[in-house]
């Protein structure tokens, strides 16, 4: 959203695209017409021999130029022939959406048509994708033409196809997150379970933010492995005023809604205009003996943003 709030799957929307124009060549019956040997010969054309008077051949407008060569490979090959006639008795008999040349002409407007995004810019199953940027995503310069409102369009409409959590981050709002950030690079999250709270550590590296399981660090330490990354392209921050944001995950151990939760935390947490909140990141930066978990638990809950992962605790707050 233009505030940045969070969004997970929702209708499914593609990226904008626009035809080139090249299918108005079906229309054209000389683009269609077969070639060569692809013709028929004409009824009478005796020095063919019996059984081929009833094909037009000299209709071909190339036949005069290879005659000789026709009748040369009827008598040599009489077999290759037969087979190069039965060929072209397929091709007519194919109606024009199955031709050869509406294939190709088909394949070409696909390939023709300019997209916002590129590709290869589907989110990873077996890892995390190293130093990801913008421009393997989007295409910027395309883009650039675009305004920030139009832009967000884009942005949205692509990843509400995708199984993932994304934003539009306002310049200011981000700013305060990055400003937050380099002083205070780490932060304890809680994400509601059915039976209590499951506690997730997010560290930043450089504006990626690396979410694991608490209980992976207490287990694995150092070599804990992600399992949520927040990648945060600051590319178009100053010339349109948006920093945009997507996620890769880890399937095994979250699901979008669970994801999308602690991406929100970021910003209860970095974002927040109560210092009471963000002194909690203080605390746990600078002052980790005075950090007490409940207090996170505590904002969450009054911020209400755990509330669609545990309906059934909040019903009698509604």
């Amino acid at each position: 959203e233009a505030g940045g709030a969070l969004r997970g799957p929702g209708v499914m929307a593609g990226p904008l695209l626009q035809g080139c124009g090249l299918a108005a060549a079906l229309r054209s019956r000389a683009a269609l017409r077969p070639l060569g040997l692809l013709v028929p010969p004409s009824r009478g054309v005796a020095d063919l021999g019996p059984g081929h008077g009833d094909v037009a051949l000299e209709e071909n407008p190339f036949y005069g130029k290879y005659r000789h060569k026709i009748q040369e490979l009827r008598r040599s090959s009489p077999d290759v022939f037969e087979s190069r006639m039965e060929k072209r008795t397929e091709v007519k008999k194919q109606p024009v959406g199955y031709s050869n040349q509406g294939e190709f002409i088909r394949c070409m407007e696909e390939k023709a048509r300019p997209t916002f995004f590129y590709l290869g810019s589907k989110t990873s199953k077996g890892g995390f994708t190293k130093d990801k940027t913008l421009d393997s995503i989007l295409n910027v310069e395309m883009v650039k033409e675009k305004s920030a409102e139009e832009i967000k369009q884009i942005w949205n409409q692509y990843f509400s196809a995708k199984d993932t959590v994304y934003a539009v981050i306002p310049a200011e709002k981000f700013d305060l997150i990055w400003k937050r950030a380099q002083k205070c690079p780490s932060f304890l999250y809680a994400l509601p379970r059915k039976e209590g709270y499951e506690f997730f550590v997010g560290q930043w590296s450089g504006t990626e933010l690396h979410f694991t399981s608490l209980i992976n660090i207490q287990t694995q330490g150092e070599t804990a492995p992600s399992q949520l990354v927040l990648y945060h392209f600051p590319d178009l921050q100053k010339e349109k005023g948006i920093v945009l944001m997507t996620a890769e995950m880890d399937s095994k151990f979250l699901v979008v809604h669970e994801a999308q939760c602690l991406a929100n935390q970021v910003q209860l947490f970095y974002a927040t205009d109560r210092s009471e909140t963000y002194e909690l990141v203080e605390t746990f930066n600078h002052r980790s003996s005075e950090f007490k978990y409940m207090s996170v638990i505590a904002e969450l809950e009054q911020s209400g943003l755990g509330r669609e992962l545990r309906p059934g605790q909040v019903s009698d707050k509604s």
